[in-house]
Parts: C-alpha cells; structure tokens; sequence
C-alpha cells in the first residue's frame, strides 16, 4: 500500500489547520494570523480545516455546555468567513478516533522535557495563570496537536507566528516515527521522507500575512482572554470604538506615530498599500495629522471588510443555520474518518500492529 496521501481527484497537496473553542468567536487576528491565508488556499489545495473540541477540555473540563457551544460557534465563524465545506473538510476532533489513538503512540516518541520546553505551552500557562494548577491533559494537548495534523498527511500548516513551535514538535515527531518504523536514513531530507518509505510528510509553517496582530491596547498579541481584540462578529460602533481607543502616544499632533504602534500595524494591515504609503509618509513629514480622522479610516475599512461575514453569521443564528452547521459538521466526520483511518492503519502496520483494519463511519 502506498504512504502517499490520499489523492484527490484533482490531485491537490493537503493542508491541515484549525481554532480551539475555548471561547465564542473568532478576531482580527485569527483572520489577519491564518483566516485569510485559508481561504486563499481552498482552491489550491485539500484543506482540512479542524475544530479542536478535545483540547478545548485542558481548560475548561468543568465546562461541557460551553465548549459545545464554542464549537458550533466556530463552524458558524468558519462559514460567515467564506469556508466552504464543499471545497474544504470541516473536522471535528471529537469524532476522529484515529487521532486519540496516534496521540497516545507519539507521545512513546517525544521526551516528556521536551514538552515541556516548548514555549508555547510554556506561554500558555503563563498567561493564563495556571501555575501548577494545570491537568495532565495540558501538556499532553501539545503532543495531540502533532496527531491532528499527522493524521491528515498534510505538506502546509497554516498558523499563526505563535504555534510555529507546535509545527516544529510535529515535524519531529514525524521525522522519528519514519526514522524508528519505516526505516527512513537519519540523513534522509526531510522534504524526501515519504520517497524514501515513510508513513509521514513533514509538515511545514504557513505563516499568515501578519505574523502577529497587536491587540488594541496596543500591548500584546490580539487575545479573547486579554479583552483587546475586534471580533469579527463586533458591530460596526462596536469596531469603531475599539479603534478609537487606541492610544498613539503621540505628543503633538505633527509628532510621528511611534514605531510598533497598533494604529501603525492596522494602518499597514487593513488599508490599501498605497493609501497605508501616504498616511505613513504624513506622519513622518511632521505634517498636521488628526488621529481621530486616521482611525475612521482604518474603523471604516474594517468594517467593509467584516460586514459580509457579520451578515452570513446573523443567518447561521437561526434555526435553519444550526441545522445547515450541524449537517456540515456531520459530513466533514465521514471524509475525515476515511483518510484517518488509512492513516491509522499506515501507521499501526510500520509498528507491526496490523492485525486489522477497521471501518468507522
């Protein structure tokens, strides 16, 4: 049997990248950090797009009815974005056995310190004030991510600058397990693993057009849990006020704005290149300029950009729109089971744990 991923009919390379429902809706920086970059690529290539309910219990375990919620919201986002399940897969952790089982046989590969290094769980717990205080699931959460995209095969890891490490820990993983079971050289490269017998591409970092989205206060990452962030389910005064509120810290008002300045970031990010040119240039010519007209500007410009998704979630919010949700979710289960589970199967077989191949609906 070939390793090779699945082919599609087109004959398209996979990617694989999906949200945490660890709250309701998706922001600015979703959309800037790994949003867009999906939508782009729907036509491009197989996406399989994957809302991790599972990991979403690392935290809020005590909350059940939250997380299902989130998780339906995040369909809902996904939709009102523009992802369409009729040229993407929409994957539902939950119901995808095959990655509890490779979860549980990569963490034999991984050293738990290693794990714990990673400085992106390391910033989570941080931020997050978990102190010791976090389950056992909440590392282990970060060795199911590298079972979420490995048992998808995919070449592309669209995400933000922030799980970059998580991509590394995935590649590992995926350079290990060929290099143990599949017989892979230790000097094979790692674009050339499945041409030399490997179950398992190594993935590579998409990173998204901005890296990373300063939130409005003009301090940290764009965050839900930080209150600094613009939804793109916010309403149109909603937005506006949010960018109002932005301080430039500009003495006088031919001062330059400041280097990092989040109005300097969305300025760049949402208004067209040339225009974003000929703002920048005013502000460094020591030219009058009123932050309150530039902020319009850009408020504007965001709202044009998330009127049509504002509008298409309003839609999902009905009776209908949960059904069309649910109906999406359960056929993104069944494609997503069928290559899964020849994933699963690929695997157990180079560990010689091939004593029969399951069906799952």
């Amino acid at each position: 049997m070939s390793t090779n991923p699945p082919s599609t009919s087109s004959g398209k390379k996979r990617i694989l990248t999906g949200d945490t429902p660890t709250s309701t809706g998706l922001h600015l920086g979703h959309y800037v950090g790994s949003l867009e970059n999906r939508l782009k690529l729907q036509d491009e290539y197989d996406c399989y797009f994957l809302i991790a309910n599972v990991h979403a219990f690392t935290t809020l375990a005590e909350k059940p009815a939250d997380i299902r919620a989130n998780t339906l919201g995040i369909v809902k986002d996904w939709l009102a974005v523009g992802l369409d399940p009729q040229r993407s897969t929409f994957v539902l952790q939950s119901e995808i056995p095959a990655i509890a089982e490779l979860t549980f046989l990569f963490a034999m590969l991984i050293p738990f310190n290693k794990v714990m290094r990673n400085p992106t769980l390391k910033t989570e717990i941080e931020t997050k004030g978990l102190g010791d205080s976090y389950p056992f699931g909440f590392p282990m959460y970060a060795v199911g991510q590298c079972a979420d995209i490995l048992t998808f095969r995919p070449e592309l890891v669209p995400v933000g600058e922030d799980q970059e490490a998580h991509i590394e820990m995935c590649r590992d993983v995926a350079l290990k397990f060929n290099q143990v079971y599949c017989g892979v050289g230790n000097r094979v490269p790692a674009d050339e693993h499945e041409k030399a017998g490997g179950v398992f591409p190594v993935p590579k970092a998409k990173i998204g057009r901005i890296a990373r989205l300063v939130g409005t206060d003009g301090k940290n990452k764009m965050s839900k849990s930080l209150n600094n962030a613009i939804f793109l389910y916010d309403d149109a005064k909603a937005v506006q006020k949010k960018i109002n509120g932005i301080k430039t810290d500009r003495p006088t008002i031919t001062s330059p704005l400041p280097e990092g300045n989040a109005l300097a970031q969305y300025i760049d990010a949402f208004l067209p290149q040339q225009r974003a040119e000929e703002i920048k240039a005013m502000y460094a010519s020591g030219k009058e300029v009123m932050d309150g007209h530039i902020k319009a500007e850009v408020g504007a410009a965001i709202n044009a950009l998330i009127e049509p998704m504002r509008a298409r979630r309003a839609e999902l919010e009905t009776p209908t729109g949960e059904e069309k949700v649910l109906g999406v979710i359960r056929d993104g289960i069944r494609k997503a089971n069928a290559v899964a589970e020849e994933t699963l199967h690929l695997a157990k077989k180079a560990m010689g744990l091939d004593f029969g191949k399951r069906v799952v609906g």
